[in-house]
This record gives C-alpha cells, sequence and structure tokens, in this order.
C-alpha cells in the first residue's frame, strides 16, 4: 500500500466553495487509479471558499511519474453545485510534489483533466496518454471556441453572442458584474436626479455644463474643464491625451491642406514655415480615415462627423501648438483653413469639431480595433492552439482575463452592422500593420523620437523594454534555438490562425505567417503582451478624465462644419455639441469604462500559479520588480509636472483588456 497525499485549492471568489463530492483519478507512466472520493463525509471535498484542504489517498501500489489527474464531481442532494478549483498539489510517495493548475470551474457530473505545472512542447511529450490528452484538450477548445465572420473586411471574433455563454472560468466575476453595473447606474441616477438623460435640448451656457460635473470631478478632470479651450492644452492632447498615436512629423505639407506663409506669420517667431519643416518642429494629424463618412441618426436627428487635417508648431519652449486647421480633406472656398488670428469662436469651433473628429478616431480605431479587437484575436488563437501545457500559453493566459466577455458586451451595446463604428472599422482595418503596433517602431515611423514632454513615448518605451525582457527570459529558457521555434507545430497553428483571422491574411500588414527565429517570435509576443496591457491602459483609462468634460470630446456634432469664417457665435457652439441627453449618457459610459473593479490584476500580477520551474518564477519575479521601480520612477517625475501623466504607471495597467 502506498500513499499520496492530495491537497485541494479552492479559489476565492464568490460561490467558489461546493458540497459535491470531489473525487479524483491519478495516472502515471505505470498505470492509472481508481476514482477515488476525495472525503466520505457529509460535506465531501471541504472545498469551501478560499481554503485548502488535504487528503491522503491509498493505492495498492505507486501508479509511476504523474502524467496527469482527473477530477470528477457528483452532486450532493441533487443540488447542483460548481467548483472553482486553484490547483491541485500531490505528493508522491518518493518525497515529489506535484502542481497540477487548474483555475477552472467544475460542474457537477462533470469532469477535469489536469497535467503538471512543468511546461513541455508537443514534440517533448514521450507518453501516448499524455500526448492523446493533450490532442483532445485542443479538440474540445476548437469545438467550444469558434471563429466568426462578423464582417468580411474585419479581423473574425468569437462566435459567441452572449457573454453568459461563455464557458464559467471566462465571464465576469461576480464582483466585477455588480461593480459595473452599480458604477453605470450610481452615474445615470446622479445625472436623473436633475432630470437631464432624457433632455434633448442644447446646452444653454458652458456655465450650465459646469453646474453637471461639479460634484464628480477629479483633478485630471478639472484640469481638462479650466482648459480645455486653450491651444496648449489642445496641442498637449495630441501627445499625452486619450490618443497619442495621431500625430506625425511633417516633411512636407500634403497638397490638399494648402498653408501659406502669410496665414502662420507671427505664429513662428522670426522663422519660415519652410525653415521649421526642415528644422523638424512641424507636426502633422490627418483625420483623412474619416473622409466621406456620414455621421448617424440619432432619434431622427442627423450628427455629422469632419475630417480634419492639423498643423501644429513645436515652438522653443517645447510646447505644441496649433497654428492651422482644415475641417475638410477637399481643400477649396468652402472648406476655410482655420487660424489662432481668426475670431474666438471661429478658431474654438475649428477646434471642438477636431475633438469630435478625434472621439471617432481614437474610439474606433486606437481604441476598439488595436487593442480590444486584436486581444480578442489572440485570445481566440491561444485558446484554439495552444493546450494548457504549452510554455507560450502560461505566459499569455493571464492577458487575456475577461477580454472575451467585455468585447461580446462591447459589440451588443455599443456597434451596430451599419453604424459610423461599423464602417470605420473596416477602413481601419485595411491600414493595420504589424509596426504600427510595436511602441519603438511607431515612435520611429512617426518621427518623434526627440519631441520633448512626450511621456506616452517616454512610459511606454520603458514598459516595451521591461515586457520584452520578461518575455525573452521565459520564452528562451524552453525555445533554445530556432530549430524548436520550426519544429513546434502548435505554436506555428497559433501565429497562422492570427495572421488569417485577425489580420485577414494580408501580407502587406508584416504580419508573419510563420516563425522561424526566436527573435521574431520574442518581438511578436511582447507585442501581444504590451498591446493587451499597456497600450489599451494608454488609450482606455483617461476617457472620464478627458471626456467627462463634454466639449473636449464631443462623441458628434449636430451641425455640419462652417464653410465660411465670421459667422460662429457661442450659440452656434453650443448647438453644434452634442445635447444634453447625449451628454450625460455618454459619460455615464466612459465613467464605466475607465474605473477600475476590485478583482483586477494590474500589470505583472499573477495570482494564478502557472509555473514552477525555477527559471520562469524567478523571470516573473524580475519581472514585477522592473515594473515597480518604473512606477516609482514615474511617480517621482509626476510630482515636477503641472499636468502629470499616470496612464502608463504599471500600477494603473491591466494585465488584460478587461474594461
Amino acid at each position: 500500500m502506498v500513499i499520496y497525499t492530495v491537497k485541494t485549492y479552492t479559489g476565492n471568489w464568490a460561490f467558489a466553495g461546493t458540497m459535491s463530492y470531489i473525487s479524483i483519478q491519478l495516472q502515471g507512466v505505470k498505470g492509472e487509479s481508481h476514482e477515488i472520493c476525495l472525503d466520505g463525509s457529509l460535506f465531501s471535498a471541504g472545498c469551501y471558499q478560499g481554503l485548502e484542504h488535504t487528503f491522503e489517498v491509498q493505492l495498492p501500489e505507486a501508479v509511476g511519474e504523474l502524467i496527469l489527474v482527473k477530477l470528477h464531481s457528483k452532486p450532493f442532494l441533487h443540488v447542483n453545485n460548481q467548483w472553482f478549483c486553484d490547483k491541485i498539489v500531490i505528493t508522491t510517495p518518493e518525497g515529489d510534489e506535484i502542481v497540477f493548475p487548474c483555475y477552472s470551474w467544475l460542474a457537477c457530473n462533470e469532469s477535469l483533466v489536469l497535467r503538471p505545472a512543468k511546461a513541455l512542447f508537443v514534440f517533448q511529450e514521450t507518453n501516448k496518454v499524455a500526448n492523446e490528452q493533450r490532442r483532445k484538450q485542443l479538440e474540445h477548445r476548437q469545438d467550444t471556441y469558434r471563429w466568426h465572420v462578423y464582417d468580411e473586411d474585419m479581423p473574425r471574433i468569437t462566435k459567441f453572442d452572449s457573454p453568459f455563454a461563455l464557458p464559467a472560468e471566462l465571464q465576469f466575476s461576480f464582483t466585477k458584474e455588480i461593480e459595473i453595473l452599480f458604477t453605470g447606474g450610481k452615474q445615470l441616477a446622479l445625472l436623473q436626479l436633475n432630470g437631464l438623460a432624457r433632455c434633448r435640448d442644447s446646452w444653454k451656457s458652458i456655465k450650465e455644463l459646469d453646474d453637471l460635473i461639479c460634484g464628480i470631478r477629479n483633478e485630471t478632470l478639472e484640469y481638462v474643464r479650466k482648459n480645455w479651450d486653450k491651444d496648449e492644452f489642445f496641442g498637449y492632447q495630441f501627445l499625452n491625451g486619450l490618443n497619442p498615436m495621431m500625430i506625425q512629423r511633417c516633411s512636407k505639407l500634403p497638397d490638399n491642406f494648402p498653408v501659406t506663409q502669410e496665414m502662420v506669420n507671427g505664429f513662428l517667431g522670426k522663422s519660415t514655415l519652410e525653415s521649421e519643416i526642415q528644422k523638424g518642429n512641424i507636426f502633422l494629424c490627418d483625420y483623412k480615415m474619416l473622409d466621406g463618412v456620414t455621421g448617424n441618426v440619432v432619434k431622427g436627428v442627423q450628427q455629422f462627423l469632419t475630417a480634419p487635417l492639423v498643423l501644429l508648431h513645436l515652438n522653443h519652449h517645447g510646447l505644441m501648438l496649433p497654428i492651422a486647421i482644415q475641417l475638410g480633406q477637399k481643400a477649396g472656398p468652402e472648406n476655410p483653413i482655420f487660424l489662432p488670428i481668426d475670431s474666438k469662436h471661429d478658431w474654438l469651433l475649428a477646434k471642438v469639431c477636431v475633438r469630435a473628429a478625434e472621439y471617432c478616431a481614437q474610439e474606433v480605431d486606437f481604441h476598439l480595433l488595436r487593442t480590444h479587437v486584436l486581444a480578442e484575436v489572440f485570445t481566440m488563437a491561444t485558446l484554439r492552439n495552444l493546450p494548457s501545457v504549452h510554455p507560450l500559453y502560461k505566459l499569455l493566459i493571464p492577458h487575456t482575463r475577461y477580454t472575451l466577455h467585455i468585447n461580446i458586451m462591447a459589440r451588443n451595446l455599443l456597434i451596430t452592422e451599419e453604424g459610423v463604428f461599423a464602417r470605420l472599422l473596416r477602413r481601419a482595418t485595411s491600414s493595420l500593420t504589424y509596426s504600427s503596433l510595436c511602441l519603438p517602431e511607431n515612435i520611429s515611423e512617426r518621427g518623434l523620437e526627440d519631441v520633448p514632454n512626450y511621456y506616452y513615448r517616454d512610459d511606454g518605451r520603458e514598459l516595451w523594454n521591461i515586457i520584452y525582457k520578461y518575455v525573452e527570459g521565459v520564452v528562451q529558457h524552453y525555445y533554445t534555438s530556432d530549430e524548436h521555434v520550426q519544429k513546434d507545430t502548435e505554436l506555428q497553428s497559433w501565429i497562422r490562425e492570427i495572421f488569417t483571422n485577425g489580420f485577414l491574411g494580408r501580407s502587406s500588414t508584416g504580419i508573419p505567417e510563420s516563425f522561424q527565429r526566436v527573435d521574431d517570435l520574442l518581438k511578436f509576443v511582447t507585442m501581444v503582451i504590451f498591446t493587451s496591457s499597456a497600450q489599451h491602459s494608454a488609450l482606455n483609462n483617461g476617457q472620464f478624465d478627458y471626456g467627462g468634460w463634454m466639449p473636449n470630446y464631443p462623441t458628434a456634432l449636430r451641425k455640419p462644419p462652417p464653410k465660411e469664417k465670421g459667422q460662429t457665435t457661442m450659440n452656434t457652439i453650443l448647438e453644434t455639441l452634442p445635447n444634453v441627453s447625449t451628454t450625460v449618457n455618454s459619460m455615464a459610459i466612459l465613467k464605466v469604462l475607465s474605473v477600475n473593479s476590485t478583482d483586477h490584476y494590474p500589470l505583472g500580477c499573477f495570482p494564478e500559479e502557472l509555473f514552477d520551474e525555477e527559471v520562469p518564477c524567478r523571470c516573473i519575479k524580475d519581472f514585477q520588480e522592473q515594473l515597480k521601480l518604473l512606477s516609482d520612477r514615474i511617480e517621482e517625475r509626476n510630482k515636477t509636472l503641472k499636468h502629470p501623466y499616470t496612464y502608463l504607471n504599471p500600477k494603473n495597467v491591466d494585465n488584460s483588456v478587461s474594461l
């Protein structure tokens, strides 16, 4: 008779414990044990929320090196009671302690098969039973997680049409769901008290807006409220606002943007426009992706979009200031170029139109497509092609948490097939490239390597390098040669699905169709983690900070852009901005999207113990230490700034796209 000591670890989620009968089978290289109930008492498994429980399992003889364990659940008194198991730890008769990660729900009358925490490639599997289990797991996953064509010109999505159809472990936790509903409900309730949520009137004054947010301001929102109409803050947002991805150095004025020297006299000091272009001090934001897109009709009212071109000058004080704005792509008398010397209201309305275009470009292209949609592609490909024992699965799965759930919610609530968002998604997908997703290359391509006060770039570069070093340590521990990369058929299937379903098989994107070298894999995996964590944080977490003051981030325009100068008044601007109802409801949504739930995991916080080998565990510890050092440096720098940049502080970055 031999004794195996079995420790069960029940998750600390709400309702994670169970009263069901839990049994276990041990599979080793010498054979498989019979099914053993872990305890014969009334509350059989002792599997209470957040607790561990130890059992002794007696077998006639040892089963040899453990390959897998099987968990079974049977109802107690016909009560269908799920169990969330974190992990199983088994001590063998020889004294070896083996960890079996689980982190899944086990429903009544169902089974789970767990593999040891030691990571293995498919070509390293020497046991027939282990190989067969690996194959079955992927077959089951591929049957569960199916691709769906939402639109032929967009990345593929999961076939699940409701978040509640997802496997339980991929759904929001009870805590997170309640907090999301509470945050949105509380915000709307505050607004409903003022009778505003259904009011379709225009705002009568900016003072009315000021009164609206009086009780919900934070430090950043207050700064935005006070500075939204100033040129300095308008330019600052292109570097460190919600969308730091549009601005690029201008080496030549576009033919459709005929800004002349006479127009900008006085804004460039004693220099000329051509000279400042040569010095690299002129920058451009071109919203051509919005050209020709008609706004939605909301409750019978036509909304409008513009496709502006914005010219900015980096002055000798290091300030990025707008010097010319054209609100359409076609130059001509009905599309005047607005200048800072124009009337106050003309210039302000031009900037408001740009900020409305910014809302569309940021939310659809940079936020929705380049973080949410791509993170869904990475999540689906990982679940479908990498078994739980694969090292890359262990590395990536923390960065997929809640992604499918939040994306399904977004599609069901915010996107219609023929709405503006869907039309813009098609356009954005056609211009997606690999280099634009890799921060160091993207910064270089846009010519922003040496622009001062570009905190998104500075913090982002450091985060990219820290993530790369972490990925390098883990990946090179397992892939010790390029040959390992080439012969890993599961890895090749993973990247092939990403190329085909995420980037529609377009070689022009630069996305690899296969991997041949370890170095290529390191870069790609770094991009995947950066996109799902840091990049999403930079584009998501400040939405209420910058959009809570609606004139700074209008969701649409109720009047078309002006065709001539000198006709705009403050009433014109108020009639162009979203009405009262749209404002308050948009504020509620932005608030929900900007608030972390209590169960969020900051970047580098990995409560699931998926690795147990020394090297990857040490890499995780080093990763966490480097993130802490970066966080300290950012906080120290921010003390010197009148408007701190916090969105890439690792403390504020989630592991995954979960909001």
